[in-house]
Parts: structure tokens; sequence; C-alpha cells
């Protein structure tokens, strides 16, 4: 998010947008809808099953571009420590981002088999 607001402010108000929209929107419904679905079948219920399996469907699209922010990131980490303007630390941070890109990828393929 530092990173955002760092584009934000510097005059990158498109590629701010961007990296807020894949690093902090698109994960946080991705796990909203996860969760949703693990309730749901949970307690078996039978509420809206085609709009489910809609959700389901976007969850997995949506994981096939679970990791283009990693790209932007690692990108503008780059450009910026080449500059000499900042030093750049890979943090827990991106240990916790990454755990939940490959949890929630590897939710959304289950293959349905008990």
């Amino acid at each position: 998010m530092t990173l955002v607001m760092y584009l934000a402010t510097t005059g990158d108000l498109p590629l701010a947008i961007i990296l807020f929209i894949a690093s902090i929107c698109v994960p946080t419904i991705k796990l909203i809808i996860l969760y949703l679905l693990l309730i749901t079948v949970h307690f078996k219920s039978q509420w809206r099953p085609k709009e489910r399996t809609q959700l389901y469907r976007l969850t997995e699209f949506i994981g096939r571009w679970s990791m283009v922010d990693i790209y932007v990131d690692s990108l503008m980490a780059a450009m910026i420590q080449i500059e000499g303007l900042i030093v750049i630390e890979v943090g827990v941070g991106a240990v916790a981002f990454g755990a939940v890109v490959v949890l929630t990828i590897l939710a959304a393929k289950g293959d349905g088999k008990k």
C-alpha cells in the first residue's frame, strides 16, 4: 500500500490505480468469494446454486491473473532502486502475499473429490 501511495503522490496515478486493483482489491475480493463459497458448502446450502457457480468460475478466472501485480511490484522496485531514490526491502508482507496467492489458486482449483 505504501508503494501505491508513493506512486499516487509522485504523479504516476494510472500505475498506482493498476497496482491498487491488482495488489489489494483482487486478492481481497477472491478471499471474500472463497469464504462465502466455503460457508455455503459447509452448511450444505441450496442458496442460489447458479450464482455460486458463477462466483466460483470468476474466482478461477481471477486466479490466472494473480501474479501480475508481483511482476509490476518487482519492476517498480528495480526502477526505483536504479534511480537511487529509495531502497526497497522485501519483508514479511511479501511472504504473506505470496502465500495468499498460492492458497487461493489451490482453493479455486480443488478437484471436487472426497
